[in-house]
């Protein structure tokens, strides 16, 4: 059975599997669902119609799945969906989705989301982000793979952060970030590319060279988006890493950081 402390609320058709661990003094709703290996720590407060995954560590005042905070909200049964091996420190808050959009806010695997972090309502995060302390992030916001939102980040709703893109500490996101493109400041610019972030997960100094030119292409050639669009297309048939690039660009968003 899974270790529940005396002073744990666990309500009944709340689903634990066998080696879960709850703390003391946390409330886990009935509609929530655990997945094995996952340690809640205490005074956690995990409620709504909630997924997690395995080996998931959420730290002690964590509040996951709640209602969103939007004023369109009318009780509608939405849903939170985290997946496997993420961490969730102190004071995290991650809502439940919303009936005007995709009804999920979900989570993949692998991330970690530092103290007083927040994700809002019908946001995607992708697998192995990090958010360090106090990034937020606005509804309807889509995170890539292995991104990184610096402490006191925050993203505007709708916005989209491309995979190994950095957002460095105190930016303020009002666009979309492309994949591996630095953005700082306020509002949040481009600000080259993430270079440290690639070769930490094993790219090649040729994919880092490919992944500046594609940068210089977009950012510094004096093209217009349009025609930079179409070139870095021409580079990615020789540089297969460009084409999350290419995608990224290609889809309709906030327009880029510029």
């Amino acid at each position: 059975m899974a270790s529940v402390h005396p002073t744990a609320l666990v309500e009944p058709g709340a689903s634990l599997a066998d080696d879960v661990a709850i703390g003391a003094y946390s409330i886990i709703g009935a509609e929530v669902r655990v997945g094995a290996g996952t340690r809640i720590g205490p005074h956690a407060v995990i409620v709504g119609r909630t997924t997690i995954g395995v080996r998931n560590r959420v730290f002690q005042f964590a509040s996951v799945g709640d209602i969103p905070q939007d004023r369109k909200y009318g009780g509608e049964s939405t849903t939170t969906t985290i997946g496997d091996d993420n961490v969730i420190r102190e004071y995290v808050s991650i809502h439940a989705g919303t009936a005007q959009d995709r009804g999920d806010t979900a989570i993949g695997d692998g991330n970690l989301f530092l103290a007083y972090a927040h994700v809002a309502h019908d946001c995607v995060v992708g697998n192995a982000t990090t958010f360090s302390n106090n990034a937020q992030i606005a509804g309807h916001v889509a995170i890539g793979d292995h991104a990184v939102l610096g402490a006191y980040a925050g993203v505007h709703q709708f916005c989209r952060i491309g995979a190994h893109a950095m957002i460095a500490a105190g930016a303020i996101v009002l666009q979309d970030v492309p994949p591996f493109v630095t953005a700082s400041g306020y509002p949040a610019k481009p600000a080259g590319t993430n270079n440290e972030g690639l070769r930490r997960r094993g790219f090649s100094a040729a994919d880092i060279a490919a992944v500046r030119r594609a940068y210089r292409t977009l950012y510094r050639s004096g093209l217009s988006l349009d025609e930079a669009r179409a070139e870095l297309a021409r580079a990615a048939a020789d540089s297969p890493l460009l084409t999350p690039l290419v995608e990224f660009l290609a889809r309709p968003g906030r327009g880029i950081v510029r």
